[in-house]
This record gives C-alpha cells, sequence and structure tokens, in this order.
C-alpha cells in the first residue's frame, strides 16, 4: 500500500498540500524480474498519468532496492484543482531499504515514509521478494526498521481530560484529578553533508492536538529518525518519530544590513498518520514563523517551553531547545543566543529600575506636601 502527500504552487502562488492514493485500478507495465547483469524494475501506474517505480539490483548475497522514481500528473484536476504548474512533475530518490538476504522476502507491515522535493511517500503492508529463483517465493522474512522492536517502550498518547469518579447516596466519592503529562524527553538530532555535520538540534517536542478532545503526544527520542537538507541560505529538519508522526522544520537566512545575517525559523509542518494503515489523520503547516533568530554561525537556546501555533487544532511544544542551522564547526553548537524567556538577568534592571522609580516619586511627592506646609506656615504668620 502507497500514499503521497505532495505540497504544490496554486495559482495565487501560495502552496497546498494534496493527497494521492492509489486508484482501483493499477497496472504494472514495464516491470521486469531482473537477472545476474540487469537491475530488476517494479512499476506501476495508476489514476490519472500517475506512476511510481523502484529498481532493485543485487550482489552475490543480498539485494536491495536502488532508486525510485515517482511521477505525479498536475493536470489531475480532482488532486491539483488550481495547480500553478499544469503536467507531469518526476522526482527520482535514493532508497533507503537495508539490504536483504537473497531468497527472503522483505515485509514491512507498520508506517514507513521518506520526503523529497514536496513529497512525502508513505509505505505499510509491504511484502516484496526480487530475483526470485526458480519460480519459488521464499519462506524466511526480513524485517524493515519500523516493523523492528526498539528497547524503549513507545511513549502513549495521553488525553487530558478530567474524570470524576461515581457517587452514592451515602458519601460523595471523590473527584479523580488528571494523571499530569510529564515534559518530553530531550533528543539530540544532526544532519551530515557529506562526512560534516552541518545541522545540530537538541530539544524536547509534545504535540497538542485540539480536534474532539484535546490530545497530548509526547515524542519519543529513543524512536525518532533524522533527515533533511543542508544548503547556505535554507535547512531543513525532519523528524519521524516511527509512531506515524512526521515533523519538519524549515530555517531561512535573512539580511538585516549589508554586513549582518540571521537564520530563522520559518515554517513548520506537522504530519499525523494512522499507524495500522497509513491513513492522513491531520496535516498542519504554517510557513509565516520568525521565531529562533539568531546570528549566522551563532545558535539559538531557549531552555524554557515555547509554544507553536500551527493551526487553529494543532500546537508544537518545546522544551530545553538547542538549536543551530547553519555553520556548525567541529560537530559542536557555537555560542549560543538566548531567549527572552531564559534571561534572567534582564529582570534585575527592570525590579532595579522600577523601585529607583518609585523612590523617586515618593521623595517627590514628599517634597510637595512639605512645601506646601511650609508655603501654608508662613502665610499664617
Amino acid at each position: 500500500m502507497m500514499r503521497f502527500l505532495i505540497k504544490y504552487e496554486t495559482n495565487n502562488s501560495d502552496y497546498k498540500n494534496a493527497t494521492l492514493n492509489l486508484s482501483s485500478s493499477v497496472t504494472h507495465n514495464g516491470s521486469i524480474c531482473g537477472n545476474d547483469t540487469q537491475a530488476a524494475l517494479l512499476a506501476v501506474q495508476f489514476g490519472e498519468g500517475h506512476s511510481w517505480s523502484i529498481n532493485f539490483t543485487k550482489t552475490n548475497e543480498t539485494y536491495q532496492g536502488d532508486f525510485i522514481t515517482f511521477t505525479y500528473n498536475t493536470n489531475d484536476t480532482a488532486v491539483f484543482p488550481d495547480a500553478k504548474r499544469r503536467g507531469p512533475i518526476t522526482i527520482v530518490v535514493k532508497d533507503t531499504m537495508r539490504p536483504v538476504q537473497l531468497n527472503n522476502v522483505f515485509v514491512c507491515h507498520n508506517t514507513d515514509s521518506f520526503e523529497a522535493e514536496n513529497v512525502t511517500q508513505i509505505f505499510w503492508n509491504v511484502t516484496v521478494q526480487a530475483f526470485v529463483e526458480n519460480g519459488t517465493i521464499g519462506k524466511k522474512e526480513s524485517r524493515c526498521r519500523a516493523d523492528t522492536p526498539t528497547s524503549a517502550p513507545t511513549v502513549p498518547p495521553t488525553v487530558a481530560n478530567v474524570t470524576t469518579a461515581s457517587t452514592t447516596t451515602l458519601s460523595p466519592a471523590p473527584t479523580t484529578a488528571p494523571k499530569p503529562v510529564e515534559n518530553p524527553d530531550t533528543g539530540n538530532y544532526s544532519l551530515k553533508s557529506g562526512n560534516k555535520t552541518c545541522l545540530l538540534a537538541t530539544v524536547g517536542l509534545q504535540l497538542n492536538v485540539s480536534q474532539d478532545k484535546p490530545l497530548l503526544i509526547n515524542i519519543n527520542p529513543k524512536t525518532t529518525s533524522a533527515d533533511g537538507t543542508c544548503g547556505n541560505t535554507t535547512a531543513t529538519l525532519k523528524l519521524n518519530d516511527g509512531n506515524s508522526t512526521l515533523i519538519s522544520f524549515t530555517f531561512v537566512v535573512k539580511n538585516t544590513s549589508a554586513s549582518i545575517q540571521k537564520f530563522y525559523l520559518k515554517e513548520v509542518n506537522v504530519t499525523l498518520l494512522n499507524r495500522l494503515n497509513g491513513s492522513v489523520i491531520s496535516n498542519a503547516d504554517n510557513s509565516n514563523f520568525s521565531k529562533w533568530d539568531a546570528f549566522l554561525g551563532s545558535s539559538y537556546m531557549c531552555r524554557k517551553e515555547q509554544t507553536l501555533d500551527i493551526n487553529e487544532n494543532l500546537q508544537l511544544h518545546t522544551f530545553n531547545l538547542w538549536i543551530q542551522p547553519f555553520l556548525v564547526k567541529a560537530n559542536k553548537f557555537s555560542t549560543a543566543q538566548e531567549c527572552s524567556l531564559d534571561d534572567d538577568s534582564i529582570l534585575i534592571p527592570i525590579v532595579v529600575g522600577a523601585a529607583l522609580a518609585g523612590l523617586i516619586a515618593i521623595i517627590v511627592v514628599a517634597y510637595i506636601i512639605g512645601r506646601r506646609k511650609s508655603y501654608a506656615g508662613y502665610q499664617t504668620l
């Protein structure tokens, strides 16, 4: 099973998110089995001019996916009713599938996904074997990362509601207070460009989903993987928590003057998927942020809780944030610019100034009252 989340430009030059599903009619024209000298190719066509393919290569002992090619056709007005660019659009990405032993079947029941060029490709209930020998399907399975159990238990979502115990005619039962939701664990994430680290992030993340009922979801860093891209003026960090939650942060560089450059958080996208069938529960995007700004070459830090409003139904809370999306040196954070919430030293001059202002006001009032009394005494004499 496959599903595609596509971000496309509209005629109004803004961006929308579209969901493309496999239709009931799927063909596999052009697929080939491959051999020792030729790669295997699985190609499917569906809907109004959409197609997806993956080629497999092998060694003497293993096979693995090599490249995935996906073509979506924006002439499909049912999916892209107001697309600015019309016609087929093709993206080619390197598959991240681990090598599988020959004669083994690759299986991935849980949801797995990756993003490239404004497209999130989502897969689940996958069963495939390339280079089948003598027409016999293998009896051994090789599982994907998403199916592999982890040593750390998954943090279950917590519903922030209040329940009241039942009462009897003899005496009222006490009210059961809601179990407090703990702050999320802090995760450490990084991206590399070649052999060099190009982005560093330390943060605890908590989602607040306000639909039928408020729902708080802590992102578990032990089951979260990081992906993304680094650039000179744009960087994107994409997190997949293994629980079908995809979060991406986009940072850009701005010129504040001819010689001063700063970076800031510009966009956050959150996608919640149904773990069982890959359906999209919620997809929210806000590309109008101007937060977490710091001088280029430095890092941004905020230990206190911050809230990012993605839309009216979803918020993202951050804890113990430390981020540097550009110019990372020696795999370490550069000097941090702290947020105003952390800078307790700001309170000192404020308090001192307020105290001095109050003292001056008292002295002035006392002086005026004293002058009036002296003047009144002089008039009596």
